[in-house]
């Protein structure tokens, strides 16, 4: 037991980095095939007593089976986005149930568990965040992909779509734990479901970080009169739709989580099935610091709004303030504009100067008064 309580450490990269770099690289080396080989089969071996049974060359799911129907132990086999051609022998072979196998060759669905005669289902959404130099109103922030995997009492099926989402490097900290292995598919399903989630995390605190950005942006004071001219709302509502997008992979998992670590099954051994507790929780604070995001966004989002509305509004100030500035000389040229015989002071020597006295002083008056009044 004392491999099972390290559990954490073995299926959770050290750093958020090292995620990134990992799966990043395995994604690369996954979804490269060799033309000659159409097959979607990534990888497929026997695993005994925790140990990856060595074979002479590569298995086809139908020898794994056999082997371990004859020998003992349970089948993992990896598949990337296969065809319904492709994947129905396999289905044959293990006996999937129909439904499933057209939500696992069609994908696009949300997190969910189900269970069947003698085999779990299980859905899960991979979040991989893209990085950006800056962000704008058409940068992607999270990228998804998804992965499906069959649990049964001897194999363990995993189909993944997306470029992202790789398990090859789990699969190898996995088969460096053989006591954890031991414990059979169940094992394989909760270190999945960790790795999952641990991205979620990681993907969180980058996804934090750009909402920081546009939150410093939109608080931060303008250039002009210490006011905020705001920022492209364009860039918000996209960051908002990414977040969303976030969401919808996050919140459906919460309760298979909660069904797996509380309600005995018979597919999950006991020793595993505490574990799932921990991915819940985990699962629970993301799903919390999510729906805070999308809080938060509609809240920079509307005080940015506001910020626009009160910049338009100073803006419209200080043009009428000069509007009634210049009102002023237009009356005064107006009225001597006038076709009119007998003017007031028209042939006075001081007239003009006198009104032009006048006019400017009231300008002047005019200005000070608005100025005084914050609308220049």
């Amino acid at each position: 037991m004392s491999m099972i309580r390290d559990l954490r450490a073995v299926v959770r990269p050290s750093s958020r980095e090292s995620l990134r770099k990992t799966t990043s690289t395995s994604a690369s080396y996954d979804t490269t095939r060799d033309p000659a080989t159409p097959s979607a089969v990534v990888d497929c071996a026997v695993y005994r007593d925790g140990a990856r049974v060595q074979s002479a060359g590569p298995l086809t799911p139908q020898e794994a089976m056999r082997q371990v129907r004859r020998d003992g132990g349970f089948v993992w086999i990896g598949l990337h986005e296969p065809t319904e051609a492709e994947f129905a022998g396999i289905a044959r072979e293990f006996g999937l149930h129909p439904l499933a196998v057209e939500d696992a060759v069609q994908a696009h669905q949300r997190p969910k568990l189900e269970r069947y005669d003698d085999s779990l289902f299980t859905v899960f959404k991979t979040i991989h965040y893209v990085e950006h130099d800056r962000l704008t109103a058409t940068s992607e922030v999270v990228e998804t992909g998804e992965v499906m995997c069959f649990t049964g009492g001897d194999f363990f099926i995993t189909v993944r779509h997306g470029g992202q989402g790789s398990l090859r490097a789990l699969r190898h900290r996995l088969q460096d734990d053989p006591e954890l292995l031991a414990k059979g598919p169940s094992a394989v399903l909760h270190s999945i479901a960790d790795h999952v989630v641990d991205g979620y995390i990681a993907v969180a605190d980058a996804v934090q970080d750009d909402i920081d950005e546009v939150e410093t942006e939109v608080f931060s004071p303008g250039r002009r009169g210490g006011v905020s001219r705001g920022v492209d709302s364009a860039r918000i509502y996209q960051l908002k739709r990414e977040v969303l997008e976030f969401k919808r992979a996050v919140a459906p998992l919460l309760r298979p989580m909660q069904l797996l670590s509380e309600r005995p099954m018979r597919l999950v051994d006991p020793d595993i099935q505490k574990y799932f507790r921990d991915v819940a929780d985990h699962l629970a604070r993301v799903q919390e610091q999510v729906v805070g995001f999308d809080e938060l966004l509609n809240s920079i989002l509307q005080a940015n709004l506001a910020q626009a509305s009160v910049a338009q509004n100073e803006d419209m100030r200080k043009i009428t303030a000069w509007a009634a500035i210049i009102a002023v000389p237009t009356m005064v040229c107006g009225v001597y504009g006038m076709n009119f015989k007998y003017m007031p002071e028209l042939h006075w020597k001081y007239g003009y100067p006198v009104i032009m006295g006048i006019t400017v002083a009231l300008c002047l008056g005019i200005h000070r008064t608005l100025k005084r009044n914050g609308w220049l």
